[in-house]
């Protein structure tokens, strides 16, 4: 039997792909199966001029205002698989691989640009206009999970707010973006970006001629210049997914609502919702992006692994937000293995307590939807919502989302 691809996915729906007039985001964060993924989240900040903020590895001017966030990230690192502002920007990451080589050195993560991009821009374009500033100033690289094994990539990234979309796609500093206005579109772990360039790094072409990767002549793609001539088993596998995401989105095109998104993060005959030997789907994301800017934005995160046997739990920004610390994980400091030297030379408890309980829960057979998930349920409302202090289209689809989207599946385990 062939290994299930590797890969994680993004995916977007804009009207008219969406049933009705919201955009809507999902992300499958497919990691190593024994790492824990914590959501957290940080409000609005000021900070001094000249500060520095501290990311996984290295150390980058800080900016003079942060936007409030919340985002879902593998518990040992500073940046985030996946997340959201205040200001409906919504972004997630894949690991790729392209003829630029990887760098060995440590630099900024794929993951610490999507955190950084969140915390500082307003928009989707914004945000892209910071995460390739930020590459092209410090460049990416370090290890990607928490081993001393080598494993590093480069990454694409989707960016999205109420209005648009833009797919990112980059190689070392290098990078090529391409603007979504309508309809739907999925990125995984592959160069996806042919002709249809938006915008791009300025000397994207020059570097591609000088390395005698493309002629200079006829049209550019950036995916066909760019690719590997041997792509690594799991970029060729992804390939699978890719075309399976894809298709469901095509299936649903113009009907496309939360609920159906979180299907697709569900679906596993398409390889999307993953479980092989070493990886698997550990932690999804759902968002609901209005295009009306009075109606607030929805975001539902998994905290656990494997949305077909966990609950989406909502959040909202609000003036009283705060951080749910059920779904946060234990803290270490200065002692924690990613911080000593070398890196990685030991083991540290990172579950979180619902992780904990999912998988005390997956153990039971006789556990399903339950009193425990509408509890959890309750907890990320009122720690989001502020209990429940909105005007009453906020509360329309607050309820909405709890009672319609929530459960999507009446034997979701929590």
């Amino acid at each position: 039997m062939a290994e299930p691809p590797r890969s994680c996915d993004c995916f977007v729906s804009l009207p008219p792909g969406s049933k009705e007039d919201y955009v809507i985001f999902g992300k499958n964060s497919d990691r190593p199966r024994d790492e824990v993924q914590e959501v957290v989240c940080f409000p609005a900040s000021p900070h001094a001029p000249g500060s520095t903020v501290e990311c996984t590895y290295i150390s980058v001017p800080q900016a003079e205002h942060t936007h409030a966030v919340v985002l879902s990230r593998p518990a040992w690192l500073w940046g985030a698989e996946m997340g959201a502002n205040e200001h409906g920007v919504c972004i997630g990451n894949e690991a790729v691989w392209t003829k630029e080589s990887v760098d060995p050195e440590e630099a900024l993560l794929g993951m610490d640009l999507v955190r950084l991009g969140l915390e500082r821009g307003d928009s989707a374009w914004a945000a892209l206009n910071v995460i390739t500033g930020l590459l092209e100033q410090h460049g990416q690289g370090g290890a990607c999970r928490e081993t001393a094994e080598p494993f590093s990539y480069h990454n694409t990234f989707l960016l999205v707010d109420r209005q648009e979309a833009w797919v990112l796609e980059t190689a070392g500093k290098l990078w090529a973006a391409q603007k979504v206005t309508e309809g739907v579109k999925n990125i995984s772990n592959q160069l996806t970006i042919g002709t249809e360039i938006s915008t791009e790094h300025s000397e994207l072409r020059a570097v591609a001629q000088a390395q005698g990767w493309w002629s200079g002549e006829g049209d550019f793609s950036f995916s066909a210049v760019f690719s590997p001539d041997d792509p690594p088993a799991r970029m060729e596998m992804a390939k699978q997914r890719y075309v399976g995401g894809t298709a469901l989105l095509q299936q649903h095109n113009g009907s496309v609502t939360a609920e159906v998104m979180m299907s697709i993060l569900r679906d596993k005959a398409s390889g999307i919702c993953m479980d092989s030997e070493g990886f698997c789907t550990t932690g999804s994301m759902v968002s609901i992006l209005p295009r009306n800017p009075d109606v607030p934005c929805v975001h539902f995160f998994t905290a656990t692994p494997n949305p077909s046997r966990s609950v989406f739990k909502p959040f909202i920004f609000s003036e009283r937000m705060r951080p749910v610390n059920m779904v946060m994980s234990p803290q270490y400091g200065p002692d924690d293995p990613v911080r000593t030297q070398p890196r990685f030379q030991h083991q540290v408890d990172r579950k979180h307590e619902l992780y904990k309980a999912h998988q005390t829960a997956l153990t039971s057979p006789v556990t399903r939807y339950s009193r425990m998930d509408s509890d959890w349920l309750s907890i990320f409302y009122r720690s989001s919502a502020g209990e429940n202090h909105f005007e009453s289209d906020s509360n329309d689809i607050v309820s909405l989302c709890l009672h319609r989207y929530s459960c999507g599946v009446d034997s979701a385990i929590l």
